[in-house]
């Protein structure tokens, strides 16, 4: 979170500890320095997906290509300059940052609900004001940059001190990010991705010690400054009697600043007057109103201390303190070959939220893009609480009744047991009776396959409408580049379509935990959005099919898109079929006419209207290439459905689940 009003006292109060420099040449002297030491910055990924995150559309689902291709323009400079970069990504939510972040959830529901306010008043896109990341961007993000070959790590905990530890311990040129808490650890110097311009490669530096020098503080002092304004540890509502005494005691002459810059000036000067020791620390915990927990502003301090550092406000034999572990005898999953496997795969950005269960019994899920006054779609935790109960009961029941063995899925080679990964894989969405079908397809394809179908059996008020939109979608996006995509203008915003793309791609996650827990039957290359969706691609099919629009017109003409719309269409409704789901049609038209409706149509494309499909006797999915081979990597690849154990489950929007005590923590 950082320090509040740091960042713009040092900009509009100290704008000498705010320097532009050159990361070239920064590079340069730093391999004259240091040779033995290549040039490295560590990025702080969290807080810079928002600045990476630059496509005109991001309300639709997200432009997935574009931003694909804006991250490799990213990677370039740098390399062209000779710079490596080191990724980090927060891996967890710590139980003491919990409140915090619960409270910026609950603030991101109301940013949401006005969002959504403004697409169903306007019908368009609301302004870069009230711009919110797509939904699931920082997980995918990962996988993006590990498949672009860079060096990317999950942090074991949140990702700020393991940063900061890293760029200290590899003596990194810098940190990229935007958290003015990089300002408060020493550690290597603090550059703004908010400021970079990379066609130039030049950005601010903020100084510390310039920092220091205008509060008239000693590095030393810093942690306590961070932890005396509030952070994600010690709260703000606790300081506000200390902040008066502070601004009482040290009047600031300039009427013309803030109250939020005089109280950091205020608290600088009290606490330039207090012996750096722990005695003074524990002076400091007695005087504020910490309530019951007495210990808070020492977890304060400790918190910014690094490996191998001391302070003298913490007794001398507490260092290290802060390096996460945990116990394997704590953990749910009391198999160490398996908990170590998983750790690592976790680290390494292998897997996705496999380690947060097998160690804490909880996964976390932010907020999304989802219209709470839209009565008729469930919030996407409940849509996925069945495939994620089957998961639970993958990795916390291994071997009991109808449940794989988790040793066998994760470690075992040969044909039958690629065949048992992939079948217990299905058997988190209930389609392991349609595993020939689906293997015979294209990899993406038969992800998006299963992916949907689960929907559309989850969600009864998904139609023919809809389905065609989505299988439009994957068919047409295929033949697309980046460019083209960002060339796609819309006439309007739907706000329902807005609704089901955020759906879709919270689905696309939950296909990747599952991927996880049965041993990578899937590359997780396969199921990345930037093969199956793209925001604006799918606005348009929905618009087109819900208004009717003829099947040329909705595949753009392509006869060769023909055949395998109508095989995947075909497929999906048999599976409905199967579980007695039938989807009707239900147009909901917008009464805006556009396109070539009314010209004269291929008779490859005629059909009869129906009000609802049922997919011809005769299946054939011979149109798409059957997959070869997959990678084994270390050992991966799926089983049998599994028993499932009925744990708790999360309301719309986000979610914290807890398998092991089976209580919900999480708020609408």
């Amino acid at each position: 979170m950082g320090i509040k009003g740091l960042q713009g006292f040092m900009t509009k109060v100290c704008p000498d500890v705010c320097t532009m420099v050159n990361l070239k040449e920064m590079a340069e002297r730093h391999r004259i320095n240091h040779p033995d030491f290549p040039p490295v910055i560590v990025v702080d990924a969290m807080s810079c997906v928002r600045y990476w995150y630059t496509p005109e559309s991001w309300v639709c689902g997200g432009q997935w290509q574009e931003y694909l291709a804006n991250l490799e323009n990213f990677i370039e400079a740098f390399m062209a300059a000779g710079i490596k970069l080191v990724f980090y990504f927060d891996g967890v939510v710590e139980e003491k940052k919990r409140d915090e972040w619960i409270k910026r959830r609950l603030q991101n529901n109301k940013e949401i609900t006005r969002i959504f306010q403004f697409i169903k008043t306007h019908r368009k896109q609301p302004g870069r004001e009230m711009f919110v990341i797509p939904s699931a961007l920082p997980t995918f993000t990962r996988f993006a940059l590990k498949s672009l070959g860079q060096k990317t790590i999950c942090s074991l905990q949140e990702a700020d001190f393991e940063v900061a530890a890293y760029g200290l311990q590899h003596n990194c040129m810098g940190i990229l990010g935007q958290d003015s808490d990089y300002l408060i650890y020493n550690t290597s110097p603090y550059f703004s991705i908010e400021k970079l311009c990379l066609d130039r490669l030049v950005t601010v530096m903020y100084s510390r010690e310039d920092l220091c020098r205008v509060l008239g503080l000693s590095m030393t002092h810093l942690p306590l400054f961070a932890c005396l304004l509030g952070n994600d540890i010690v709260p703000e509502s606790l300081l506000e009697g200390f902040w008066h005494k502070c601004l009482v005691i040290y009047p600031v002459k300039n009427k013309g600043y803030s109250r939020r810059t005089n109280i950091l000036l205020a608290v600088a000067n009290y606490i330039s007057k207090v012996p750096c020791s722990y005695g003074s620390l524990k002076d400091l915990e007695n005087m504020l109103p910490l309530g019951s927990d007495k210990t808070l502003l020492y977890r304060g301090m400790e918190s910014y201390l690094l490996p191998g550092q001391q302070s003298p406000w913490i007794p001398p034999n507490v260092t290290n303190i802060q390096m996460f572990s945990i116990q394997q005898e704590t953990a749910m999953c009391q198999d160490k070959e398996i908990f170590q496997l998983a750790k690592e795969q976790h680290i390494q950005s292998e897997n996705y939220a496999i380690f947060n269960i097998l160690s804490n019994g909880e996964i976390e899920c932010s907020n999304s893009l989802e219209d709470e006054c839209d009565t008729e779609i469930p919030g996407q935790a409940l849509i996925y609480r069945p495939a994620r109960q089957h998961i639970y009961s993958v990795l916390l029941e291994s071997g009991k009744g109808g449940t794989p063995n988790l040793k066998t899925l994760w470690f075992a080679k040969g044909p039958d047991v690629e065949k048992q990964r992939y079948s217990t894989f299905l058997a988190c969405f209930h389609l392991q009776d349609m595993m020939e079908e689906l293997q015979a397809l294209e990899a993406p394809v038969a992800g998006f396959c299963c992916l949907l179908t689960y929907l559309i059996l989850q969600v009864n008020s998904l139609s023919l409408e809809d389905l065609n939109a989505f299988v439009a979608l994957i068919l047409c996006l295929k033949g697309k580049t980046a460019a083209q995509l960002a060339g796609l203008q819309l006439a309007q915003v739907d706000s329902r379509a807005v609704h089901l793309g955020t759906v879709f791609i919270r689905g696309l996650t939950t296909l990747l935990m599952a991927n996880s827990a049965c041993g990578f039957p899937f590359r997780m290359d396969d199921l990345m959005p930037w093969k199956m969706f793209d925001g604006k691609l799918f606005q348009e099919k929905y618009q087109q099919s819900h208004r009717g629009c003829s099947l040329e017109e909705l595949l753009e003409g392509s006869e060769s898109l023909y055949t395998p719309f109508q095989n995947v269409k075909s497929f999906i409704c048999k599976a409905c079929m199967v579980k007695n789901r039938t989807i009707q049609s239900r147009q909901r038209g917008n009464g805006i006419i556009t396109g070539t409706r009314q010209r004269e149509l291929n008779p490859r494309f005629q059909q009869t209207r129906r009000t609802s499909f049922v997919p011809p006797y005769h299946y054939q999915m011979g149109v798409f290439p059957r997959r070869g081979p997959q990678p084994q990597g270390r050992a991966y690849r799926s089983g049998h459905p599994g028993q499932r154990r009925r744990f708790e489950l999360p309301p719309r929007t986000m979610l914290v689940m807890r398998p092991k005590s089976l209580k919900l923590k999480g708020t609408r």
